[in-house]
């Protein structure tokens, strides 16, 4: 019975090594094609801005919660280069998470006016994009906020997950790295349907007050407290004569 050689420890070496380590050691080259880059102006200046999208820290209703959820560390959307910025100068995303009042309408416009080209803008879930559950009976709420501001992608929901948060940023991201220098002006919008110089005119408040001064509103409210009627205001009792003395 013939025995079987064993392997030397030089085998052993080389079968370790490539069954542990197949890549091998980096080496270093001096080759043109692995040392140089060639890309374009407009490829340079997307991959810059789609890896650095800087959100505003904006919110008006409870999709922000959803929002703000990916600023922790379960959802951690720094790793996309999004990094939350508390000032509409030195942000490029806007995020319009929650429902939109009249009210709110001319201060989201001046946030938007105020964030430097170029600038994108996120309609998150539906009350934003449509009014949602107050598009029916509200007299406040903005039938989407579209009418206000450009707006470069839509995501539905009530609320949005932030995964689906995740999904929208890489989207717009798509967006970004296709767009070109030379085509930006045509993708600018022409017109605005709310600026900063406005066109509204001040007015004297309704409710002034007034009405808790009034002679009858008094008398319900003392009335209601089970207080004595008084005869007579002090300015009556000050406009009639003193009595006369006894002693006279």
């Amino acid at each position: 019975m013939t025995q079987t050689p064993s392997p030397s420890i030089n085998a052993l070496r080389d079968l370790r090594e490539a069954s542990c380590s197949p890549v091998g050691a980096p080496k270093v080259t001096s080759d043109l094609s692995e040392n140089v880059i060639l890309t374009t102006l407009d490829d340079l200046h997307n991959w810059a801005r789609l890896s650095s999208l800087w959100p505003l820290l904006y919110g008006t209703a409870c999709c922000f919660i959803e929002f703000a959820a990916l600023i922790g560390s379960r959802f951690d959307f720094d790793r996309f280069g999004l990094v939350p910025r508390s000032s509409p100068r030195q942000a490029d995303l806007l995020i319009v998470a929650g429902t939109v009042t009249m009210k709110m309408a001319p201060a989201l416009v001046r946030l938007y006016e105020q964030m430097p080209e170029p600038k994108y803008v996120i309609a998150m879930g539906a009350c934003t994009i449509t009014g949602g559950m107050f598009s029916a009976d509200s007299t406040t709420a903005v039938r989407g906020v579209d009418k206000l501001i450009p707006v470069d992608l839509y995501l539905p929901g009530c609320p949005p997950r932030p995964e689906a948060i995740f999904d929208a940023v890489i989207k717009l991201r798509k967006k970004v790295g296709n767009e070109s220098l030379s085509e930006r002006a045509n993708l600018l919008p022409s017109h605005r349907y709310c600026t900063v110089p406005h066109q509204m005119k001040a007015v004297e408040p309704i409710v002034t007050g007034a009405y808790l001064q009034a002679e009858t509103q008094r008398k319900a409210l003392e009335a209601a407290a089970g207080l004595p009627m008084a005869a007579a205001t002090p300015a009556t009792v000050a406009a009639e004569p003193a009595p006369a003395n006894s002693n006279d």
